[in-house]
């Protein structure tokens, strides 16, 4: 068997560093979605204005994420694109609103842009740096996590989100995910950056059969020792199977939450946080019994 244990923990304790927080994956956490996009596959338009965007906040943190995720760039198969002025000039107001309401919320910064991290990081504080292409999207992202010295959440994804839906193929699913996060890992390691989640990339060029795939062998992922994230939530995996919208995806979203978590995820990404706190708590209670 290949060693894919090129990085661990910072400690023996299952923790890692985000400025002065510190997050602790003993038990499962969860991620709430605060979309600041007007053209997102679920709530895009919702949180636009402060009043909205502090209301979501709020509720994301009293239903009992320990993470809020903020995207200004929607991601959805075919999405426009948006600059990085305009990208920033959504996402920094947002940053400041949360930052003044709520100082010791943990912040997620969904971005593939190294300067859109940097200009967040530089001017708010630690964050951690989302990146749904991996470091595929600009070159310079691994250097500047490496200076930030912030968690990363590198994300496996074929393509753009403007391409990567066109017909998505592999030789063998999983060991192009495993080759592909074993080196990258490698290079951000020799950068010095060692607080790194892992996040599959569900729905990111892969077809419904290989986001199920993902799903059933999720736990070839602890060969890493890294954290791993699940971002299923009312995506399409879910209601082109099943049938139905977005809208009628809860259930779903919640039945494979709790398998994932069985087969080792360490944080759900999602919209409804109430069912996810409920989906990890009764887990956790299951594994206290065993």
């Amino acid at each position: 068997m290949q060693n894919y244990k090129t990085n661990c923990f910072n400690s023996d304790n299952l923790t890692i560093k985000c400025g002065d927080n510190t997050i602790n994956f003993q038990n499962p956490l969860v991620m709430g979605i605060l979309n600041l996009t007007p053209d997102s596959f679920y709530d895009g338009g919702s949180y636009l204005n402060e009043e909205n965007i502090i209301k979501r906040a709020c509720q994301i943190l009293e239903e009992g994420a320990d993470i809020i995720d903020l995207g200004a760039y929607s991601t959805r198969p075919g999405a426009a694109e948006v600059s990085a002025d305009e990208e920033y000039r959504r996402m920094a107001p947002a940053v400041k609103y949360i930052r003044e309401k709520f100082p010791d919320a943990i912040l997620s910064i969904d971005t593939f842009r190294a300067e859109i991290a940097a200009k967040i990081v530089d001017e708010f504080g630690a964050c951690i740096i989302n990146d749904i292409s991996g470091g595929t999207m600009d070159e310079a992202m691994y250097e500047t996590v490496a200076r930030l010295q912030v968690p990363y959440i590198m994300m496996h994804i074929k393509g753009t989100p403007q391409n990567m839906q066109k017909n998505p193929e592999y030789i063998d699913l999983m060991g192009e995910l495993m080759d592909f996060f074993k080196e990258r890992i490698k290079q951000l390691n020799d950068l010095g950056c060692k607080d790194i989640i892992l996040d599959p990339g569900f729905g990111f060029g892969k077809t419904l059969d290989h986001n199920y795939e993902i799903v059933a062998r999720l736990k070839e992922f602890d060969k890493f020792n890294l954290p791993v994230l699940i971002g299923i939530s009312r995506k399409s995996m879910i209601y082109k199977f099943l049938g139905g919208d977005p809208s009628t995806s809860l259930n779903g979203t919640t039945a494979l939450n709790m398998i994932s978590l069985e087969r080792g995820a360490s944080i759900l990404r999602v919209h409804d946080v109430k069912e996810a706190v409920e989906c990890v708590k009764l887990y956790s209670k299951i594994k206290l019994q065993s």
